[in-house]
């Protein structure tokens, strides 16, 4: 199972370069909140901590943030797209990558919590909002990688994207949130060839077979 990584530092930062002060805020700020994530779990991940950590004021988090729940989501948004939707040559191939990949974090104890965690928070207007956005921007990246397989005539264009998305993702949550199974090795690549198959109708393994009779 491959197992979700993080380039920190000594401080538990991560190394990352922007420009500008807002932006060397934000940085700062969710580098040491997925630092602490790591390092104590969200049961003992605080508005404060995160503060003495990147050197910020906390009227500054609870500005742009607003709760502790918004910082958690923003924090959990921009560590994902430190993971590029993949482009391996085939729509099975990206869709088994982005699942192992998913599937990878949800499986280090501070992706599982983390995902609990925000799953149980009560819902807040900036939270919502956070959601929405982040949530919109990586289904606009992963419509491109459907995209792809369309164009390459491995799956038909009349295909509902945002179904086949879910049903490889959703029960990824189901297990991480609802019945904390443990996700077994070849579930992702499982729960691909289910869905290609039932969305196209043929053997996912076979991509010649996806247009056959189209």
């Amino acid at each position: 199972m491959p197992t979700a990584t993080l380039n920190l530092v000594s401080d538990g930062s991560v190394r990352r370069r922007e420009g500008g002060r807002s932006a060397r805020v934000r940085r700062a700020t969710l580098d040491a909140a997925m630092g602490l994530l790591f390092e104590l779990g969200p049961d003992e991940f605080t508005v404060s901590r995160v503060a003495e950590r990147a050197g910020v004021n906390e009227s500054s988090i609870y500005r742009r943030w607003g709760t502790r729940e918004g910082l958690l989501f923003g924090a959990l948004s921009d560590y994902a797209e430190e993971y590029p939707v993949p482009d391996t040559g085939s729509l099975r191939g990206d869709l088994i990558a982005f699942a192992e990949a998913l599937a990878g974090f949800f499986s280090t104890p501070p992706g599982a919590a983390l995902s609990r965690a925000l799953a149980a928070a009560k819902e807040s207007a900036e939270l919502g909002r956070q959601r929405t956005y982040h949530a919109q921007l990586r289904m606009d990246q992963l419509f491109e990688m459907v995209e792809r397989g369309v164009s390459r005539g491995e799956i038909g264009p009349s295909v509902d994207r945002r179904l086949l998305l879910d049903m490889v993702i959703g029960p990824l949550h189901m297990r991480t949130v609802l019945t904390r199974e443990p996700i077994d090795d070849d579930l992702p690549t499982r729960l691909v060839d289910a869905v290609l198959t039932g969305l196209a109708g043929a053997d996912p393994q076979h991509p010649e077979a996806l247009t056959a009779g189209r």
